[in-house]
Formats: C-alpha cells, structure tokens, sequence
C-alpha cells in the first residue's frame, strides 16, 4: 500500500529546496512520504530513500558544471543554487590508472578513484555535503553525526564553513588523528565510552528528543547517503561516460556500495551511458565482516558483530544496509571479501609503493581484497576495474607505524654510504 504523509510545518522548508528530488521511499514496501527528516517508513519500519523525476539530463548539461559534486546537482536532492551556499565543494577527485599495481597483481586495467584528495581527505566530503544542504532547508540548529573519524572531521569542517553549530560523536578509542582533525574544526568533539554501535545508538536517542538537531546519517539519512552517488557519476564520467566491468568497494555500513550500484541504474537510465553488465565486490575486514559472514554463508541475515580490528573507519558491526549490500554482490555477480589486519597493513603499502598513493586502512582493506579476489580467481584479470580509495592514510598511521621506517643509520660520509650497499 502507498501512502504519502506531510513533513513537520516547522521544517520550513523553501520551493524547489530538494531540486528534482519528489518523495522518500520505503525501501522494503514501497511506500512513499513526502520529503521531510525521515528516515524509516511509517508503515513497516523500514529505511527510506529519495525518489526523483528527473526529466531529461544530458552529458553537456553535466560537464557545464562546477568540477566538484555540484556537476550533478540535477541528480541529487538540493536546490538549483546550490553551488552558491558556503561548503567545501568536494568531489571530482581523480581517477588514477594504476599500471604498476595492475601488472603487480597481474590485470590488464585497473584504476583507482582516489577520494583522499577532498577537502578533509576522506569521500565523508561528499555525503556531508548533501546532508548539509538538507539541514539548513529544515531549520536545524545543530549539525551533528556519529562517527568512527572521517564523517566526524568532515561534519565538523562543514560545520565551521556553513556557520552551524556542530556536535560530532566518536568512540573514545578512535585513532588520534582523527580525534585531532575533527577537535580542530569544533570545540563540541564528543568521545563515547563504547563502540560505534554504542554511539550510534545514542545519537538516535538524541535525534528522537531533539527535534532541531540534524544528524546525518540519522534523521536525515536519506539525503546524507545520495552523496555516495556522486562516485559513480564521476567514475563513469571519466571513464568516458561508460561503466567500468568489476568495482571493488569497503564495506562499512554498506551505504557507499549501494548509492555507487544506483548511480550506474541512474546513468543507464537516463541514457547517459550504454547498459552493460558489471560486478561489484565488497570488501571488509575480518574483525568486522558481518557481511562477509552471511555472504560466504549463504544467508540473507546479518549477524551483528562486535568490532575488533586496525580498520576503525569499517567497524561497524551492525551495517544498516548490508542486506542490500547482499543482494547487489549477487544480483551483479560480485562477492563481499574479508581481509586479516596483516593483509591489511601490507596493501596500505603495496599501494604505496606502486602507484604512490598513501591510503587509511579502509584503502588498505579494498586494496588487500583485490588481492585476495585476484588469487582466489573471482576477478577477471582481463576486464577493467576499478577500485575505490576512502581516505588518506595520514589519519591512520597508527596502523604502519611498525611495519615502516629508515631502512638503515648511516654516518654523514660517502664511506658509509658505500659500506651500506644502498643502490
């Protein structure tokens, strides 16, 4: 049954506030809300997406645009003038054709879509973006996320560019970097005794009794996740408007996965690519692999898991949309894999020392299970791939701090530089 229910008189909101967006849309029964800061369905409880009518787009209409997410404005859930509101302007970040990794593991093409160039250095920029642009449209008073460091460091900098107060949630144990990187933006950095589970579940409590506070990947989740498109839009752009033939992805709450799958049904939709078939894998740790776990099993359950690994940034035990995340590995012919923390900090460095990319253990865990997939004979080693990089490894060097160092001591002479057989 379809129902359609009104948003609060108090959001405030203006014409044309969510662009071409029209509803929310139940994910599980299809229901349909008009737009407002929910995000579980009144009928059956389920999560809620946007529903669009988009009209006509066209390749020119996009590339006329600002080279940052707002290119493809006309595909997400903001207003026309976007680009005019004080934000980071994430996005369009390169596309790198990884010729050294891709011999060193033996593909024919492989690329990787760098993220770790945005604004706070994680693809967190993106999501963050569209979730902002949502809390301002509904009046909210505090900016405000649960986090394991990326979204808290971009919700703070956001924050502090828009002029809204923020409030950004971490589990105490979190790496110190990004503690640091998200204290720097705002002075209203929370540590949770617990984990991210823990502290998710007090943000929700909070957002149930706080009705001006906009947590974005809460109440106003489903705005929040459209952001995760906008890597799909731009990978298949500068691929040259056409899709890639396997994607690897990590795998966290799943949200990133499941927008990238959307953004390609999108493209193709609108005839801005030509249909193809792809497939998507998933990548996890092994201290944090719910998904991995059911997807090997053969189940369509997620069993919750209680995270115990290097990967801080995919510990989540409880991943809202691992269902999905299920379903599109299947559906596409894809898998979700699992890597151990010591694959994990040897491909944080393979990928250094190939393509000269420094990236966080989330990279480390996408690039370890391209490997994996590689060795286990689930990729085609002759299509063409593409691999997503989250983060910089500078906020997790925590992780390689024992694995790297100075090679040797040598004293200030050209003896000693002999002597150590250096090159």
């Amino acid at each position: 049954m379809s129902v359609t229910l009104s948003a609060p008189t108090s959001a405030g909101t203006r014409s044309g506030a969510f662009g071409r967006a029209t509803n929310l849309v139940c994910r599980e029964c299809g229901a349909t809300l008009e737009i407002g800061p929910f995000y579980a369905c009144f009928d059956c409880f389920g999560p809620l997406e946007i529903g669009y009518d988009f009209g006509s787009v066209t390749r020119e209409e996009i590339e006329s645009g600002p080279r940052n997410i707002w290119r493809y404005k006309a595909l997400l859930p903001v207003p026309d003038d976007i680009e005019l509101s004080p934000n980071l302007e994430p996005g369009f970040t390169r596309l790198l054709d990884a010729r050294n990794l891709a011999a060193e593991l033996g593909l024919k093409k492989l690329w990787v879509k760098d993220d770790s160039t945005n604004p706070t250095n994680s693809f967190k920029d993106r999501v963050v973006a569209c979730a902002l642009s949502a809390a301002r449209e509904f009046g909210s008073r505090v900016f405000a996320c649960p986090s394991t460091g990326n979204l808290a460091n971009a919700v703070a900098a956001a924050g502090a560019r828009a002029g809204i107060q923020t409030v950004v949630f971490i589990p105490s144990n979190l790496e110190t970097p990004k503690q640091i990187n998200s204290a720097i933006f705002t002075e209203n950095l929370i540590a949770v005794d617990g984990n991210y589970d823990d502290v998710n579940k007090l943000a929700s409590e909070i957002a149930a009794e706080e009705d001006d506070w906009a947590f974005v990947n809460v109440n106003i989740r489903p705005f929040y996740a459209e952001g995760s498109k906008t890597l799909g839009y731009e990978i298949a752009e500068q691929l040259g408007w056409r899709l890639p033939d396997q994607i690897v992805i990590p795998v966290a709450s799943g949200s990133q996965l499941t927008k990238v799958h959307k953004a390609f049904k999108e493209l193709i939709a609108l005839g801005l690519v030509e249909e193809k078939p792809y497939k998507i894998f998933g990548a996890q740790a092994e201290g944090c692999n719910p998904v991995a776990t059911a997807y090997k099993a053969g189940v369509d359950a997620i069993r919750p898991v209680k995270p115990d690994t290097i990967a801080k940034s995919l510990a989540i035990g409880n991943p809202a949309d691992g269902i999905y995340v299920l379903d599109i590995t299947r559906q596409t012919g894809g898998a979700v894999e699992e890597v151990s923390d010591s694959e994990i900090r040897d491909a944080i460095v393979l990928l250094a020392r190939t393509e000269g990319i420094f990236t966080e253990t989330a990279g480390g865990t996408t690039v370890g299970v391209l490997k994996k997939l590689v060795e286990t004979g689930q990729l085609d080693l002759e299509a063409e791939t593409v691999i997503i990089n989250t983060g910089h490894g500078l906020k997790t060097l925590d992780a390689v701090s024992g694995e790297v160092g100075p090679r040797t001591t040598i004293a200030p002479t050209y003896e000693s530089f002999t002597a150590a057989g250096i090159a």
